[in-house]
């Protein structure tokens, strides 16, 4: 990879680390856990990065590969430890991270308890839409159909108002 390349790649992280953040939070409720995953998408970007070819938006792009990299993290019962860079090189700050979780609302801190408990692909699912991706575009990331998308958006909303009102002893 040329100098230009590495650049733009560094630029593209800085750019969107954002949704690294975010999805690190939803899927990890340990700090150094969140720092291993951004660390692992990082690494999986970085392979990637030659052959992102501008057909989906590079935010997309990289939620695809963050949202994947999550999933197979969190399937995954042992998980290796890469010998790589500290994610601090890649201008990623854990610190940040933590403000992003720690700057949410009691609602939304429930809210996100609730996403952690249900299964890896809907928890990615419902963080696009979330953010407000449209269905297509929520469907492009994750592999699925923008019917599939509505159908399980719907049903993720019962599910997590059912847990909620349970929650709370209103059920």
């Amino acid at each position: 990879m040329t100098r230009d390349e590495q650049t733009a790649f560094l630029d593209a992280l800085d750019r969107h680390k954002g949704l690294l953040y975010k999805v690190a939070n939803a899927y990890c409720a340990r700090r150094e856990d969140r720092g291993d995953l951004i660390q692992e998408v990082i690494a999986e970007l970085w392979r990637a990065w030659p052959r992102f070819d501008g057909r989906a938006s590079l935010a997309t792009w990289m939620y695809r590969i963050a949202v994947n990299v999550a999933i197979s993290v969190h399937r995954s019962e042992s998980r290796r430890i890469r010998d790589a860079l500290p994610i601090e090189d890649f201008g990623m700050d854990l610190a940040a991270a933590d403000q992003v979780r720690d700057a949410e609302g009691e609602d939304l801190r429930a809210l996100h308890q609730l996403i952690g408990r249900i299964d890896p692909i809907d928890r990615a699912l419902i963080l696009l839409w979330l953010e407000g991706h449209a269905q297509d575009e929520i469907g492009e990331v994750l592999g699925l159909s923008g019917s599939n998308v509505s159908t399980r958006i719907h049903r993720i909303k019962q599910r997590l108002q059912r847990d909620y009102a349970a929650s709370e002893g209103l059920a």
